[in-house]
């Protein structure tokens, strides 16, 4: 080896020890530290979000009693009524083989009539001369009577078949007309549309739908691990989407005993009633959040849940307590409630036990 090689090579052998030293010193003066803190007092609750929207309590859908076309509409959605207002008319278009059966039976009854009234006059004059016995007057009488009642009744079912309104009653069929009082909230049909009248085989068209609108509720869904934490008589807060600055308090007062599967997840229907505000106006089917608490506790021991880890074996929540100079142990927990920040030490530590905060620390940062 030449003397220029044996300088190169000792420069580098003096170059590689000195790094070595540097490195030594650097790992001796930075060694890892880690900040503390302690657990702490705090109020602890646990809530569930419960999406849905708000109804009104009462709603009903008026439907007509005859079948017909809307002739006309008196009022207009939003509008307020009081039971019995008239909302709409419609229009009877008879059946045409209805109608003429229904005249038949006015002429046939006429004709009967027509023969028993002769019947009653000619005998009348003979039970008046002591000619006829009392009975069979009173039976000539009878049939006189019964056939008039039937030329009412008649000519009553043929007005309706006709008109859809016999004139006795206190209104005409073809009246729409409030059955509460309330807020009209949707008018589905238009005039001149066809309408159906409600029976056994067919729902019947709407006409409109009324509702009380100071009687509201809120109608929302809830997870199946949570449904069973929820008490009825519950006082919640209901939040809408339309009035973000609000919130309504409601009572939880129904749970449904039956969930229904959607998305994979099984939920249950709750229904809580509002407490409206007189400065809000609430209106039907508003997209609304309830804020529901299902565990509470006071002044307990708590500490963050970023400190928390669990043991890859066992899974089971731990922290590190602080024993000597950067020395820690560790100590499983038995945890109880948590809000998502804060959670619940039931034991495993105590309020002077000094915590690893597990983010680490600079050079010149002292320890809590």
């Amino acid at each position: 080896m030449s003397k220029r090689a044996k300088i190169i090579l000792g420069i580098v052998v003096v170059a590689f020890i000195v790094i070595l030293i540097w490195l030594r010193k650097k790992n001796a003066s930075n060694p890892v530290t880690f900040k503390t803190e302690k657990a702490f007092k705090a109020n602890i609750t646990k809530k569930t979000v419960a999406t849905g929207k708000v109804i009104p309590l009462e709603e009903i859908e008026i439907k007509p009693q005859i079948t017909g076309i809307i002739d006309k509409i008196y009022l207009e959605e939003g509008h307020k009524v009081k039971k019995g207002d008239l909302i709409a008319t419609v229009r009877v278009v008879p059946n045409e083989q209805s109608l003429i059966s229904a005249k038949g039976r006015v002429d046939n009854v006429k004709i009967r009539l027509k023969n028993a009234e002769i019947a009653y006059n000619r005998n009348k004059s003979l039970f008046d001369k002591g000619v006829v016995a009392a009975s069979t007057f009173e039976q000539i009488e009878l049939t006189y009577n019964q056939a008039k009642q039937d030329l009412v009744n008649a000519e009553n079912d043929y007005k309706i078949i006709k008109s859809g309104s016999s004139g006795e009653g206190g209104f005409a069929n073809t009246d729409i007309r409030a059955q509460i009082s309330g807020t009209i909230l949707e008018i589905p049909v238009k005039e001149g549309d066809q309408v159906i009248q409600s029976n056994n085989f067919n729902a019947g068209t709407t006409i409109a739908s009324i509702a009380d609108m100071s009687k509201m509720i809120f109608e929302g869904k809830v997870d199946e691990s949570e449904v069973s934490k929820l008490i009825s008589g519950t006082d919640i807060e209901v939040a809408l989407g339309a009035i973000e600055e609000k919130k309504f308090p409601a009572k939880l007062d129904f749970i449904a005993p039956k969930g229904t599967e959607e998305g994979g997840a099984v939920q249950f229907t709750i229904k809580a009633t509002i407490s409206l505000d007189d400065n809000y106006f609430v209106r039907a089917n508003y997209s609304a959040n309830a804020d529901i608490v299902l565990e509470k506790k006071d002044s307990v021991l708590s500490i963050k849940e970023a400190l928390l880890r669990f043991d890859k074996k066992t899974e089971k929540p731990y922290v590190e307590v602080k024993v000597g100079e950067n020395e820690f142990e560790k100590r499983e927990l038995e945890l109880g409630v948590s809000d998502g920040v804060n959670i619940e030490v039931k034991s495993g530590i105590t309020a002077e036990d000094n915590l690893k905060i597990w983010n680490k620390a600079k050079k010149d940062n002292n320890n809590n």
